[in-house]
C-alpha cells in the first residue's frame, strides 16, 4: 500500500489547484505543487516522512516567496491611488456654515455637501460664518481647518484668465 501512497499525493494536488480557482488568496496552488513534490518523493520510493516534508517544505518555500514578490511588485503606493471618503478631505476647500463658540473654537464646515464639526488648526483664530477654508487633516468625526486667501479659493483653472 506504501508504494500506492504517491497517487494520493497527486490527486491532493490537482484538488488544491481546482481548488485554487474558487479562492482569492493563491495559496492553494503552491499547496498543491507542493502535493506533486511530495508524490514524486513517493514515486522514487521514500517513506511518507520524506513525502511530508517535501510537501511542507516546496509549500511553504513557494507560499512565502509569492508573496514576497506580490508585495514588491504588486504593492499599492499612496502616491497613484485615488482617495475616497475621509481620505479625501484633507486639502480640500469648504464654506464656514457655522461660526466658531466655545473654549475651542468649535463651528461647522460644510465640504462637498456634508457639514462636519470643525476647529481652526491655530486655536486663536475664531471662524466666521460665510468664510472659505482647508481642510488640514481629519481626526475622528471632525476636521481642523484653516483660513485660505480668495487666490486659493477657486481651482486653478478657473483662477486663470
Amino acid at each position: 500500500m506504501e508504494q500506492l501512497v504517491w497517487i494520493l499525493w497527486v490527486v491532493l494536488g490537482v484538488g488544491l489547484i481546482i481548488a485554487e480557482i474558487f479562492t482569492l488568496g493563491f495559496v492553494l496552488f503552491w499547496f498543491g505543487i507542493g502535493a506533486f513534490a511530495a508524490a514524486l518523493v513517493g514515486f522514487l520510493g521514500f517513506g511518507f516522512i520524506w513525502q511530508f516534508l517535501a510537501f511542507a517544505l516546496v509549500s511553504i518555500t513557494l507560499t512565502a516567496m509569492s508573496r514576497t514578490i506580490f508585495s514588491n511588485y504588486f504593492s499599492h503606493d499612496d502616491e497613484n491611488s485615488i482617495k475616497t471618503g475621509v481620505d479625501a478631505l484633507p486639502g480640500q476647500v469648504g464654506t464656514v456654515s457655522t461660526a466658531s463658540k466655545g473654549a475651542l473654537n468649535e463651528g461647522a464646515v460644510k465640504v462637498f455637501g456634508s457639514t462636519w464639526t470643525a476647529f481652526p488648526i491655530d486655536e486663536e483664530m475664531p471662524l466666521r460664518e460665510g468664510e472659505k477654508v482647508e481642510v488640514v487633516r481629519v481626526k475622528g468625526s471632525s476636521i481642523y481647518v484653516r483660513k485660505i486667501s480668495a487666490e486659493k479659493e477657486l481651482p486653478e483653472w478657473r483662477g486663470e484668465k
